[in-house]
């Protein structure tokens, strides 16, 4: 009979074939040969030397670390914990959470006067655009509007006892009023039942839309926001493509045409590459609107999808913008690494009201 044997030599297998007797002892003999053939290949291969893989050298991450001066209060007060049950009793979005604040434990404790500052969220979760530096999640058709906001947003500020309130938004571009008259029955609803309550509006640009706009900045609000982000150059990177550095001023000088009573304010982000002379620019032109207060801050990567930072500024600079923007005729300058839009803003704000009203007595005073 014809047999294949096969013979592993170096670690290869070879075949052969013999004729055999077709008996028992002669398949036998042929077993044990091919046994030994192969412990003895085994042998030689394990002996035999053979290059070692070197490890690849890790990849550098590009990712700066994080500065000793970057140290926020942790979220464990007794009045935090009551502002998040109740942000989940009432089903409500806070930008505290999905934009990954670092201030949430300081702004939602409170400070030694009391006084909280929580940023509501309205308009649901899920923007329509993608901006380079915001981790809100993104979509091009979110859920509906829930009709019974405004009345759940209310209770809620309601129950927390706030002074001060900012309400911010997704953007809606697939409204057709981009959410306006929704962000409009919120603010007027949280009037009606607390007419002393300050209520600041960080809103979208509504695509430079006046009437669009004018829902909002006529709502009854103490402060409309719309936040111009970064430098001029910078924008086409860090926006969304449907935003723009000219379209922010635009919609920032148009509410102070409209003359209510509400403070204009918008915020700028630093650690995105931006020149000292970009950002004193962008100082120039937002005074040249008449915008009443700026914040300063540091922009930080929510997550390694997004914009890496690019520089960690001081404390001493974030100091020296604040000066600079005060003297530049700013009502108030908030600027330091953990200052966010609505960093504190109630304190911001209600200390700065307070000196207002000093210096105005005063002056009345000496007539």
């Amino acid at each position: 009979m014809l047999v294949q044997k096969s013979l592993c030599l170096n670690g290869a297998r070879r075949f052969s074939s013999v004729n055999v007797t077709k008996t028992s002892g002669s398949r036998l003999e042929i077993l044990r040969q091919q046994l030994k053939n192969e412990d003895n290949s085994l042998q030689d291969f394990a002996l035999e030397e053979r290059p070692v893989r070197q490890k690849a050298a890790q990849r550098s991450s590009n990712i700066l670390p994080k500065p000793s001066w970057l140290k926020a209060t942790p979220a464990t007060s007794e009045n935090y914990k009551t502002l998040h049950k109740t942000v989940r009793d009432l089903g409500l979005a806070t930008v505290c959470e999905e934009a990954r604040c670092p201030n949430i434990g300081e702004c939602w404790g409170g400070s030694d006067d009391g006084t909280a500052t929580a940023t509501i969220m309205i308009m649901g979760d899920t923007c329509t655009r993608g901006c380079s530096f915001c981790s809100v999640k993104t979509s091009r058709s979110p859920p509906p509007l829930d009709p019974d906001e405004p009345n759940s947003v209310a209770e809620a500020i309601e129950k927390w006892g706030l002074d001060y309130v900012v309400l911010t938004s997704v953007d809606r571009d697939d409204l057709e009023d981009q959410g306006s008259l929704h962000f409009r029955k919120v603010v007027q609803r949280l009037k009606e039942l607390m007419p002393d309550l300050l209520v600041e509006a960080l809103t979208p640009d509504f695509q430079g839309n006046h009437s669009l706009i004018h829902n909002v900045a006529t709502s009854g609000l103490d402060v409309y926001a719309h936040n111009i982000e970064t430098v001029e150059r910078l924008t086409p990177r860090v926006r969304d493509r449907r935003a723009g550095y000219q379209q922010t001023l635009n919609v920032l000088d148009y509410v102070k045409s409209l003359n209510t009573k509400c403070l204009t304010k918008t915020s700028i982000m630093l650690g995105l590459g931006e020149s000292n002379d970009e950002i004193r620019q962008t100082l120039v032109d937002l005074r040249e609107i008449d915008v009443d207060v700026v914040t300063f801050g540091q922009y930080l990567q929510p997550t390694r999808r997004h914009l890496k930072v690019k520089e960690y500024v001081t404390p001493e600079k974030f100091d020296e913008w604040k000066l600079e923007g005060e003297a530049m005729g700013f009502k108030y300058v908030a600027s330091g690494p953990l200052v966010r839009s609505s960093y504190k803003a109630g304190e911001f704000f209600l200390k700065n009201l307070v000196k207002q009203q000093n210096d105005q007595r005063d002056s009345v005073a000496s007539i």
